[in-house]
C-alpha cells in the first residue's frame, strides 16, 4: 500500500515517512502537554474545554490524562473552522437576540434528516430492491449480517456535525475478524495499511475493554485496549494496542446503541467497527448519496431508515 500523491499516483511508504510522522506527532504532543500544564498552573481546574483543529488529535487527547492534571475534557466535535458556524449561532442567540438559553452539546447530530417517504423515493429512483422492516427486525437483521461478516452501510437519523461518523452515516463491520480490515480497504475505503478503524463501544462497558474510563462520545480519544480483549477486537486494535474509541450511550443514540447491544447478544462483544460512510469523498449526507455509494462499491448491505437492501444472502 502506498501513499497517495497529488497527481493521483502513489508511492510506497518508506522508513523516512514513518520517522517523520512519528517525530511530528511526538513534537506536537510535547508542545500540547506543555501548554496544558502551563494553563493548569494559571487556572487550577480539573476540567478543560478546548477547540481548534489541534484538539482533533485523538492520540494526544488520550495521553493528556496521564501527562497533565486535567481529569475531564470537553471538545466540540467540529473543533476546526467548521465549528465557527455553531459558535456564531450561539453568539447571536445569547448576545444579540438575548434569548438567554443554556445549551449543552449532548450529541453531534445537528445535520439534516430524511423521512421515510424521501428515502423510499430515492431508492425507487435508483432502481434499488429493498425490504421495509420494523425497528426490532431491522436490529436483528443487521446485527446478524455483521456477525456473518458483511459490510453494512448504516444511514439513520440526523447527520453528524463534524469530521467523524458517529453512528448515523457509518459503515459498520465485525470488530474481531482477522480479515475485515483488508476486506474494507479492498472493497470500499482503499486506505493505507497503517490507518486504523474505530471501535464503537457501549458506554457502560468501556472500562472493561479500555484502560481509561473518560468517555469519548465524539471519537476524540485514543486509549489502550486491555490485553484480554486485544485478540477479540483484532480489527480495531491498532499496532500499538490502542483504539480511537467512540462511547455510545442509549440516551445519545438509542438505535445505534441497541444495534451494538444486539450484536453483543450474539457474540459477547459490546463493540462494532465504525468507519465513515464514504469512498474517498465527503461523508454521505443525502439518501441518494448513500445509495450511490452502496451501489458502486462492494458493500454487502444498506440499512437506510427502515429499509434494507442486500446484494448477497447473509
Amino acid at each position: 500500500m502506498g501513499l497517495a500523491l497529488a497527481d493521483g499516483g502513489a508511492r510506497r511508504v518508506c522508513l523516512v515517512d514513518l520517522d517523520l510522522a512519528f517525530g511530528v506527532q511526538r513534537i506536537f504532543e510535547k508542545g500540547y502537554m506543555h501548554l496544558l500544564n502551563q494553563l493548569h498552573r494559571r487556572v487550577p481546574s480539573e476540567r478543560i474545554s478546548m477547540a481548534g483543529g489541534c484538539t482533533l488529535n485523538s492520540v494526544a487527547n488520550g495521553k493528556l490524562f496521564d501527562e497533565t492534571p486535567f481529569t475531564q475534557t470537553s471538545i466540540q466535535p467540529a473543533a476546526g473552522d467548521d465549528g465557527l458556524a455553531l459558535g456564531s449561532a450561539l453568539y447571536v442567540s445569547n448576545s444579540i437576540l438575548k434569548e438567554g438559553k443554556r445549551w449543552v452539546m449532548q450529541d453531534s447530530f445537528l445535520g439534516p434528516s430524511y423521512d421515510e417517504d424521501s428515502i423510499r423515493t430515492a431508492l425507487d429512483k435508483a432502481g434499488a430492491r429493498y425490504t421495509h422492516l420494523s425497528r426490532e427486525a431491522l436490529l436483528e437483521d443487521i446485527a446478524q449480517s455483521i456477525v456473518d461478516g458483511n459490510v453494512i452501510g448504516w444511514f439513520q437519523g440526523r447527520m453528524e456535525w463534524g469530521p467523524r461518523a458517529l453512528g448515523n452515516r457509518s459503515i459498520l463491520a465485525h470488530p474481531g475478524r482477522q480479515d475485515m480490515k483488508d476486506i474494507l480497504n479492498a472493497r470500499i475505503k482503499h486506505r493505507e495499511w497503517f490507518r486504523p478503524f474505530a471501535p464503537s463501544v457501549r458506554a457502560e462497558r468501556q472500562n472493561e475493554l479500555f484502560e481509561h474510563s473518560h468517555p469519548s462520545p465524539f471519537m476524540l480519544h485514543v486509549y489502550k485496549i486491555r490485553p484480554e480483549w486485544r485478540e477479540r477486537l483484532c480489527t480495531v486494535n491498532h499496532v500499538d494496542n490502542t483504539g480511537r474509541l467512540q462511547t455510545v450511550s442509549r440516551e445519545e443514540n438509542p438505535l445505534y446503541y441497541d444495534l451494538i447491544r444486539a450484536f453483543e447478544e450474539k457474540t459477547g462483544i459490546p463493540v462494532i467497527l465504525n468507519t465513515s460512510f464514504n469512498e474517498n469523498e465527503p461523508i454521505v449526507c443525502e439518501p441518494a448519496e448513500a445509495i450511490a455509494c452502496y451501489q458502486r462499491t462492494k458493500m454487502d448491505v444498506l440499512a437506510i431508515g427502515p429499509f434494507v437492501c442486500k446484494k448477497t444472502a447473509s
